[in-house]
């Protein structure tokens, strides 16, 4: 099925594509994503999501296949299927950039393949929880982009040439965290490794938090956004399961009336007929 959605995050343009490139500082608006692991332009990780009493925990892989910086059009395929065998997910997302004053409007565009019970909702309702996602997903990311990270990434390059670090950041267990912006373009283009401070997912909550708190934890390098450099690991940014019909909520009503309505007026003719037929007898 074929999705269309678009929404702005009050941010320059380049302040935008540098975090919509970067899988570690949008994973955490993702509702129900854990990204594992980022390596040479491709990542894996893990989405929980529930449908009524039912809860599934697709896995897969993604990759950005195209990147195209003068343009700023990004396309991202990701695929994955539920641990338990209820079904797979398949989705080839083409994301535009298009600067519109101090703000950024992102338009994109998703053809998704799915099979299972998520299938059974149908396009319509799958269209409106995607929706609803998307709108979490770019307050989350306005949040973020328009508080350190936009500092952040508005001075990363002043910084570097200073020799400086990042700022630090909290997060919500009271760990203080290394946090930076993504590479700058030259860094992607170039291919060459970030040397700059160690990279950590930070604000997010579940394992990731739990194994923060651990002096010895690794601290591993950042290469340029999983695009270019050698294998690392991420923290795992965890956030709560996407509840499907939760999310739904108007929009289930919506299609729940007309059939109920309908289904109470089948109801009446039948008990109005067989009084009839009961009397004629």
């Amino acid at each position: 099925m074929q999705l269309e959605h678009e929404f702005t995050v009050p941010v320059p343009v380049e302040t935008a594509w540098q975090a919509l490139l970067d899988p570690e500082r949008v994973a955490p608006c993702m509702p129900g994503a854990t990204l594992k692991s980022v390596q040479d332009g491709e990542f894996s990780g893990s989405v929980k999501v529930k449908l009524g009493p039912v809860s599934l925990l697709y896995k897969g892989n993604g990759r950005f296949a195209e990147v195209d910086h003068e343009t700023h059009r990004a396309v991202l395929e990701a695929s994955g299927k539920d641990s338990r065998g209820n079904g797979t997910a398949a989705a080839t997302v083409r994301a535009t950039l298009r600067s519109e004053g101090e703000s950024t409007a992102v338009h994109v565009d998703t053809d998704l393949k799915v099979t299972g019970k998520p299938a059974q909702l149908g396009r319509g309702l799958i269209s409106d929880v995607a929706q609803r996602l998307i709108d979490q997903f770019a307050q989350c990311l306005a949040e973020r982009l328009t508080g350190s990270d936009a500092a952040e990434a508005a001075g990363d390059g002043q910084q570097q040439a200073a020799g400086t670090v990042g700022g630090a950041s909290v997060s919500p267990d009271g760990e203080a965290g290394q946090e930076r912006s993504a590479p700058t373009r030259a860094e992607w283009d170039s291919g060459a490794p970030d040397e700059r401070t160690p990279w950590r997912v930070t604000g997010a909550e579940g394992e990731s938090s739990r194994e923060g708190a651990s002096s010895e934890r690794p601290q591993r390098e950042r290469h340029g956004a999983g695009l270019s450099g050698s294998a690392r690991r991420a923290g795992e940014a965890e956030q709560d399961v996407v509840d499907l019909l939760g999310t739904a909520g108007v929009p289930v009503l919506k299609r729940l009336v007309p059939v109920a309505l309908a289904t109470a007026v089948l109801v009446v003719v039948l008990v109005v007929w067989r009084r009839r037929t009961h009397r004629m007898r």
